[in-house]
């Protein structure tokens, strides 16, 4: 990284309702550029203004949500975030040199529309890929996307996935198109409130191995098969383990009913919401970390389960599936098939030293995705768009 970068960056992020990890990236960017703003319409519960790299968060309006179809089951709604126009004040008070912006949304299209005027230079976010996220059988708005995408200079992405869909689909230049996972974890965020000498800290009181799950609880996150394929292992007469989840939704009690009429209350501990500051000690009292999600762009709480040295059972629908070495860190299933999830859990459950071998290669391959190489990332990227 050139340590004499000296430019204003911008962020344009509609929503960041899920995103406690950006603390981190910030505080790293904040280091290397002073005259940093990420503007958002919507912060995630618990938000402290305090902690470092939170300070340069600069909240505009709110953002809502306008789906465009009827609620999906398996997957991402289709729609559009509203966010408010007023965000085009204070980026023209700011005066960036250089705009990272989240995607097609109606943020960047204003950036674009004032881009003669104000010089600055884009760089759109594409976070990853999925089929509710590229509407590739939207026609129309597939055409849109490309006419937008002339008008920005750089793309970045976590995956391969992402990178295909923006080359393949979209027909933009490859040499425009970078990817590095910039969406990471910090162990000592997910630490950061957790108090040990208090109880409020459930910790499983069940049998070993412990496999967990951490996310909404909602049929797109596939818990219905993940609990399909812990009655799937009762019927074999596996219930030595303990399933523990982490995380709450609209669907709680549909999945609660579900696990009693599978009669699984002697395996599935059910947590409850955790803040994110308290997440990392429930990684730390795991043994394996399933995934069973139907659909999701990328997916942090694999790298996040990586960072604390756990192997990992992975939805292929997930983007971050491309973080698993199959039989190194852990295996990729298909999660429509409950049998394959019941087969990967039983590896774990026969060889119990299974789950340090393949942890210990998580922490490895997790190492170099940190919230400094992140930055540095974006910094990069932003001096490369600023000297063309």
């Amino acid at each position: 990284m050139n340590k004499n970068i000296n430019y204003k960056i911008a962020f344009l992020y509609p929503s960041v309702e899920l995103g406690a990890y950006w603390q981190p990236v910030l505080k790293e960017i904040k280091k290397m550029l002073e005259q940093t703003i990420f503007f958002t319409g919507r912060l995630w519960p618990g938000f402290d203004a305090n902690l470092p790299g939170n300070s340069v968060i600069h909240v505009v309006g709110k953002t809502r949500f306008i789906k465009f179809y009827g609620k999906r089951n398996d997957g991402y709604d289709r729609g559009l975030y509203f966010v408010s126009p007023a965000i085009i004040f204070p980026l023209l008070q700011f005066k960036p040199d250089v705009i990272f912006t989240s995607a097609f949304s109606i943020w960047t299209m204003m950036a674009i529309l004032f881009k003669p005027l104000m010089r600055w230079r884009i760089v759109m976010m594409w976070d990853g890929s999925s089929p509710n996220v590229d509407c590739s059988d939207s026609q129309v708005r597939s055409q849109l996307r490309r006419i937008i995408s002339k008008f920005v200079e750089a793309f970045i992405t976590n995956n391969n996935a992402g990178r295909n869909y923006l080359v393949n689909s979209l027909n933009i230049a490859p040499e425009k198109v970078f990817v590095k996972p910039y969406m990471v974890p910090d162990t000592k965020a997910l630490l950061d409130r957790v108090n040990t000498s208090t109880c409020d800290i459930k910790v499983p009181n069940g049998k070993s191995p412990v496999f967990l799950y951490v996310g909404r609880l909602e049929t797109r996150k596939g818990i219905h098969l993940l609990l399909q394929a812990c009655a799937i292992l009762k019927q074999q007469g596996y219930t030595d383990y303990t399933l523990m989840i982490v995380g709450d939704g609209v669907q709680r009690d549909e999945f609660h009913s579900l696990s009693q009429s599978y009669q699984l209350e002697e395996c599935v501990e059910w947590v409850g919401w955790v803040n994110y500051g308290k997440l990392g000690h429930y990684f730390q009292a795991a043994d394996v970390f399933i995934f069973p999600t139907l659909e999701d762009i990328w997916g942090m709480v694999v790298l996040e389960a990586m960072a604390f040295s756990k192997p990992v059972l992975c939805s292929q629908l997930a983007g971050a599936a491309e973080m698993i070495v199959e039989g190194e860190n852990g295996y990729i299933f298909d999660p429509y098939q409950p049998e394959t999830i019941a087969e990967a859990m039983k590896q774990f459950i026969h060889h119990p030293n299974l789950s340090n071998l393949m942890g210990e290669k998580s922490q490895q391959l997790i190492l170099p995705h940190t919230p400094q190489a992140a930055a540095e990332f974006f910094v990069d990227i932003g001096a490369y768009v600023m000297s063309k």
